[in-house]
């Protein structure tokens, strides 16, 4: 039994350190400018830099693997720190510091994560700006053919404030030209977005991270449960891509839900009609 035991930790630490799938989609959106060029954004999420598998030296080998894909935009949904049981915790500077080698032709966009404000906010903000990450706080911004907005990752929840927070960000959006990309830690934000946005980037749930055969994941972190677990979601006509991030939580163990990163293809619409072009495929 002990073996047994050692076995499928040793298992569960080979998935959580292996490297991450690449997702590749195309999102064709009928608002995308005419005659734009497509963008190539990156989606990654949950980096939870800590010891002993999110050392700030493998955030910097992902890094390089980002760069591969040649992203005209990275955006990452969040939870740049750690909050692992056990192993080595890494200061926000020390954490965010291998982000400054990303390669994007129109720069790195981010949103905090609820791990992110229980290290402390501020300080973590204040480390991806460094890094020259652009950290989007209930905010819009014009970026070329799209309008990108980011909530930010602090546990919303559906109420009077909170949904008043959420219609000056959807406002924000709503001013901008272009395609509309709205950047959220929680996939849960899902549920209350407008149908005019054209792509939800989220994170936080890890795809379950444990997901075991018959029981299924041991835990999603949303407020729905398996709905909005993993993967390129639809719902009212709207998409949702959910990535299972790089980092672990609580224990560096991961099965049935291997880390991953999103390449999205941003295009104009060839016909009226809004949607995803073939399944999300991995490499």
């Amino acid at each position: 039994m002990l073996l047994l035991a050692i076995a499928v930790l040793a298992v569960g630490f080979h998935n959580a350190t292996a490297d991450p799938l690449v997702r590749r989609i195309t999102v064709v959106a009928a608002d995308y400018p005419k005659g734009a060029p497509p963008l190539r954004v990156v989606l990654f999420s949950d980096l939870h830099v800590h010891g002993p598998d999110m050392p700030p030296r493998r955030a910097a080998k992902l890094v390089t693997q980002i760069n591969v894909l040649r992203p005209d935009i990275v955006i990452a949904t969040g939870d740049f720190v750690g909050a692992n049981w056990i192993g080595r915790r890494y200061d926000a500077a020390a954490a965010v510091a291998p982000l400054s080698a990303v390669k994007a032709t129109h720069g790195t966009y981010a949103v905090l994560g609820n791990n992110d404000h229980q290290a402390g906010a501020a300080g973590v903000a204040q480390a991806l700006r460094k890094a020259g990450v652009r950290v989007l706080v209930n905010e819009a911004v014009q970026l070329g053919p799209i309008g990108l907005a980011g909530i930010d990752g602090r546990l919303f929840k559906n109420g009077g404030e909170w949904q008043a927070r959420r219609q000056k960000v959807y406002a924000g959006l709503a001013a901008t030209s272009g395609a509309k990309l709205l950047v959220a830690h929680r996939p849960d934000e899902f549920a209350w977005s407008p149908p005019w946005i054209d792509l939800v980037l989220a994170g936080h749930t890890h795809c379950g991270q444990i997901v075991l055969p018959l029981v299924g994941a041991i835990e999603t972190g949303s407020d729905f449960g398996e709905r909005y677990r993993c993967g390129a979601i639809r719902e009212r006509d709207n998409l949702m891509i959910v990535t299972a991030g790089l980092g672990t939580s609580r224990l560096p163990l991961r099965f049935g839900a291997p880390p991953d990163i999103w390449l999205v293809e941003l295009r104009g619409a060839q016909s009226q009609m809004v949607g995803v072009e073939g399944p999300a495929a991995s490499e």
